[in-house]
């Protein structure tokens, strides 16, 4: 059963240093919450997270036909925002990365996940949302699982099961022996490391950065009494500097997302391993 998150908040808005109560750390409770609707202890529910996740995909779909529903040649501001994103994510990620002729047809797909995965991260440092989706690894690793999903498909249907199997594992006859235990260790690291670390990777970010921000926002409050007033101020100080880091961190972690969705379909489609 989750924590809630209103008796968690009352708690530690009314706890302040020299009251007799103790520091109210961020912990697990502060990534879990009480279904908006249905019943959490039967897994069919609508929580927070979920509804950020679907505003978040409204969001992104409404900007986009906005900017694109009556295209000009010389566009409004709306439309030349979306085409800087759009042709930064081209050009810069897919055709550095996969190449023009190959990677043309895949530059929705990691469009629009750079975008989602951007919406979910920017979710904690928007007022009354202050959570990014992406801090629960279901998210991510749902995100990962459709790359990997992209990557073994384009594998096997680029190269054939033989073909498949030497480019997941680079296996080289030349290297006698040694080829087996080489083959083994990169078939190990690529179908099952590859997508837990690429998970991972975004997820363990998100909740790091989200755990920092509340630790240095409740420190404000339960600073502000007596002298520790001075300390607050310092903590408050820290709130601003990790919001603004976070804001960047967020950028590129979506960034590294992508460049490494990219990469994994590079090699998919590449002659050797």
């Amino acid at each position: 059963m989750s924590a809630d998150p209103t008796q968690v908040l009352a708690f530690e808005t009314d706890c302040h240093i020299f009251d007799g109560c103790g520091f109210p750390a961020p912990g697990l409770h502060s990534f879990l919450f009480e279904p908006l609707w249905g019943d959490g202890d039967s897994n069919l529910y609508f929580n927070k997270t979920m509804l950020l996740a679907l505003l978040g995909s409204i969001i992104i779909v409404g900007f986009f036909w906005a900017a694109f529903r009556n295209p000009k040649v010389v566009p409004g501001k709306l439309q030349m925002v979306a085409e800087t994103g759009y042709d930064f994510i081209r050009r810069g990620v897919v055709y550095e990365t996969i190449g023009k002729r190959e990677g043309e047809k895949y530059v929705p797909f990691i469009v629009a996940l750079f975008f989602f995965v951007w919406m979910m991260n920017l979710w904690s440092i928007i007022p009354v949302a202050q959570f990014p989706v992406t801090s629960i690894i279901s998210y991510p690793a749902v995100l990962a699982l459709l790359v990997y999903i992209t990557w073994v498909t384009l594998t096997f249907k680029r190269h054939g099961v033989g073909g498949a199997f030497k480019n997941i594992t680079g296996f080289d006859k030349s290297l006698g022996a040694v080829a087996y235990l080489a083959a083994f260790i990169e078939l190990f690291s690529n179908l099952l490391v590859r997508p837990f670390t690429h998970a991972v990777r975004l997820f363990a970010n998100m909740f790091a950065g989200h755990t920092l921000l509340l630790l240095f926002t409740i420190a404000s409050w339960y600073l502000l009494n007596g002298i520790g007033i001075a300390y607050a101020g310092v903590s408050f100080v820290m709130v601003i500097v990790m919001t603004l880091f976070e804001l960047f961190i967020q950028a590129v972690q979506a960034y590294v997302f992508v460049l490494l969705a990219c990469t994994y379909i590079q090699g998919a489609l590449a002659e050797h391993h």
